[in-house]
């Protein structure tokens, strides 16, 4: 039985591009999407659009990262990094527009923008099928799709206001090609600081490479300029089980089990959050 193209899913259809062909438009035919030359791409039941083809990425968060995820966000911790995010987005863009989050996750972030600006429209990349299971259920005007940010985007040229990229992999040119002239791209990274007592308690965490800014300020300055960056730091209490959670539901969670964290005596009640968040301008 064909499953019902989601309405989010529908609205976005003008967005995006088949992804073999590259430039036609792809059209809802039989609860599938399909482009002019018959390529076919399916909905899945949970509702988000299965348009990654080929080789797949193998980094994407599993069932396990991605419950970890949803109940750590569901404590509010990170509620003010979500806070920001939508500010800058509502900063930079109408009611009426497009948002694209880039290694979207569970839709956390893109559900914040979308909240504060009550007629947008989101559209949510992410390998993780697990991830996207929430990001399709995340906000009803929120839209779904698998693909690798490293790959040329399936979306039009010009396509969205803002692009969204919260702890995520970036890939300037598409960033800048998908982004309407006086769009914006709004990058949100750890700073050095950013959970530095579960760091100082648990060595096997991934560390933040103390190089991070100018790597990021390399790879976009052929293709953007800062507008305005606000930094985000606080401390959020936190229960032995949001930690355990804390580490499951990053890429830590392949150093450090969590019967390590178990066996690991004292874990902080309180953590460090500090972010840096930039609005840049396409150049």
């Amino acid at each position: 039985m064909p499953v019902s193209l989601p309405p989010a899913l529908d609205l976005s259809l003008d967005l995006l591009r088949c992804p073999t062909c590259r430039t036609r438009r792809l059209h809802a035919e039989g609860g599938a999407l399909r482009c002019p030359a018959g390529h076919t791409f399916d909905v899945a039941r949970h509702g988000y659009a299965s348009l990654l083809t080929g080789t797949r990425a193998t980094s994407g968060d599993d069932a396990a990262m991605v419950q970890a995820r949803d109940r750590f966000l569901s404590t509010g911790a990170y509620a003010p990094i979500r806070e920001v995010g939508a500010l800058l987005a509502a900063d930079a863009m109408s009611e009426q527009g497009t948002v694209v989050d880039v290694g979207c996750g569970t839709g956390y972030y893109l559900a914040g923008v979308l909240d504060r600006l009550p007629g947008a429209r989101g559209l949510g990349l992410d390998t993780s099928v697990r991830a996207l299971r929430s990001a399709a259920r995340a906000h009803d005007r929120a839209a779904a799709v698998t693909w690798d940010v490293f790959r040329p985007f399936p979306l039009a040229d010009g396509a969205a206001d803002v692009v969204l990229d919260v702890f995520a992999p970036r890939n300037p040119a598409e960033f800048h090609r998908v982004l309407r002239p006086a769009g914006r791209l709004i990058v949100v990274r750890p700073t050095g600081r950013h959970l530095a007592e579960l760091r100082g308690q648990v060595p096997a965490m991934v560390t933040i490479d103390p190089a991070k800014e100018q790597r990021l300020h390399r790879a976009l300055n052929p293709f953007f300029e800062a507008v305005v960056t606000e930094q985000v730091e606080y401390f959020a209490s936190v229960t032995r089980l949001d930690v355990l959670d804390l580490v499951a539901m990053t890429p830590s969670a392949r150093h450090v089990s969590r019967a390590d964290l178990n066996d690991g005596g004292l874990l902080p009640d309180q953590v460090t959050v500090s972010v840096l968040a930039t609005a840049y301008r396409p150049r």
